[in-house]
């Protein structure tokens, strides 16, 4: 009895289907698992800070310093982890992670100091908010790449406003600018993640992959680390007796 040819390519067609999710799966825990060790890593020391009273006192005065080293960092990594050693490609999410860990530490060393329960809740509230963006950015048909490069845009102009209130010492601004922070932020979470899953999809080879989901996951804990820092922002504000 003859097999219809169709049949064969069918099957073949789902099986290669099924290896590609597979191989899609495995690719985005490695990066969500990257991920989340830089963010514990980020908690260690910004408690190793808290705990620390005179390493506290000496990082406040120059946090910015390792905030700008972060920034550096971040602009020569993708470069760095496309084309060096993957030694070199982790050392750069490392570098990364450490330097913005002691660039915030003084923040967040001032709540857990005063009130724990206030980074808490901005841990879980970020936590939630990322996660749901994230699954979005996974799950969703519709092309993010539109809303990312808007929201890049609207994200260098919130940045110039929280240079400007350095300066004016509002309140109500700050709050502002956190607030459309986090929105934004939740939005590039959403792309980032669908950029991820498009980039493994299209890896020449598992080496490239590899390094490619380095990156995502230096994307992911940046816009993660900084969604908490602004949802903390907004509690601390919004709980003061000011």
């Amino acid at each position: 009895m003859a097999v219809d040819p169709r049949f064969n390519m069918t099957i073949e067609r789902d099986a290669s289907n099924a290896e590609i999710d597979a191989g899609l799966r495995s690719h985005m825990l490695k990066v969500y698992n990257l991920m989340a060790l830089g963010v514990g890593v980020t908690g260690l020391i910004c408690f190793f800070v808290a705990t620390n009273m005179a390493l506290l006192q000496a990082l406040m005065p120059i946090s910015f310093v390792f905030l700008l080293a972060s920034i550096g960092v971040g602009w020569f990594a993708p470069k760095v982890i496309m084309s060096k050693s993957m030694g070199a490609a982790q050392g750069m999410f490392w570098a990364y992670a450490a330097l913005l860990a002691l660039g915030i530490a003084p923040m967040v060393a001032m709540y857990l100091n005063t009130n724990p329960m206030i980074v808490a809740r901005a841990f879980l509230i970020s936590a939630g908010m990322f996660a749901g963006a994230s699954l979005v950015g996974y799950t969703t048909k519709k092309n993010l790449s539109g809303m990312g490069q808007f929201m890049m845009m609207a994200m260098i102009g919130i940045l110039i406003l929280a240079v400007v209130n350095i300066f004016l010492g509002s309140t109500l601004l700050s709050l502002g600018v956190s607030f459309a922070m986090v929105i934004l932020l939740a939005g590039m979470t959403a792309y980032e993640t669908q950029e991820i899953k498009s980039m493994y999809l299209s890896a020449p080879s598992e080496e490239v992959a590899r390094r490619l989901g380095i990156m995502g996951a230096l994307q992911l804990y940046s816009s993660f680390v900084i969604m908490f820092i602004h949802v903390l922002n907004i509690l601390g504000i919004m709980n003061s007796d000011d």
